[in-house]
């Protein structure tokens, strides 16, 4: 496992980080985004009794609801919201565990 050690500044101030942790906190990041995204799809599911697909071909149908199709418009941008991150969830999934740091120390 890769890990990231910083100088210290005394004794006690080194700090060790992880490739690890470092996935573990972008997984969690992605997490608390798609979290509030699934619970507001669930309840436009449950609103109109039924997931995307069939509520679209509802709205398509007479009459003219706007309220619908402004729900339609949002449920859908959640739904792409969160197939974006479900993607990078696994891109952070599947990343390899890399160490590419610079020491402070050195000149580049």
């Amino acid at each position: 496992m890769s890990a990231l050690t910083l100088p210290s500044m005394g004794e006690d101030a080194s700090l060790v980080v992880s490739a690890g942790d470092v996935k573990a906190f972008a997984k969690l990041s992605v997490i608390s985004q798609l979290a509030p995204l699934k619970e507001r799809i669930r309840s436009l599911e449950k609103k109109y009794g039924c997931d995307l697909g069939a509520f679209e071909e509802r709205i398509k149908q007479p009459p003219e609801d706007f309220e619908s199709w402004d729900d339609f418009i949002e449920w859908k941008a959640y739904s792409e919201s969160v197939k974006e991150l479900e993607a990078r969830l696994e891109m952070i999934e599947d990343a390899e565990d890399r160490c590419l740091v610079r020491s402070p120390l050195k000149k580049y």
